[in-house]
């Protein structure tokens, strides 16, 4: 029986790029490495998120699995992470429950910007 999720792992295949785009860009603060420094995990509120460069075992797709991180405003985040650079692969949308958009890091994977609705 699966009890909780250990953590989202993304490969990516420059972890010095890929460590500017999360930490620079999306702001996230390192709070352990390994392997050397090709694994890097972020601690977000009760969640781990991680990246790890890790060559031809574990490859970059945009047809992957996807996280998504819940921001305060979603309008406000967009417009930062354009000011940085960042690639959108889908502006906002709306549903029934969230409001989100798709990004890319440098890799091409999919990340989602997402805001819940109020119930």
């Amino acid at each position: 029986m699966i009890t909780e999720i250990a953590f989202t792992g993304t490969p990516v295949t420059d972890i010095k790029r890929a460590r500017e785009f999360y930490e620079g860009a999306l702001g996230l603060k390192p709070t352990m490495e390994s392997a050397g420094g090709m694994w890097v995990e972020y601690e977000v509120e009760s969640s781990t998120f991680a990246i790890g460069c890790y060559g031809d075992v574990w490859k970059p797709s945009k047809d992957g699995t996807s996280i998504a991180f819940e921001v305060d405003d979603l309008d406000a985040e967009i417009s930062r992470l354009k000011s940085k650079g960042v690639k959108f692969a889908m502006e906002a949308m709306d549903t029934p429950v969230c409001r989100f958009a798709i990004i890319l890091d440098p890799d091409g994977n999919q990340l989602l910007i997402h805001k819940r609705k109020a119930k």
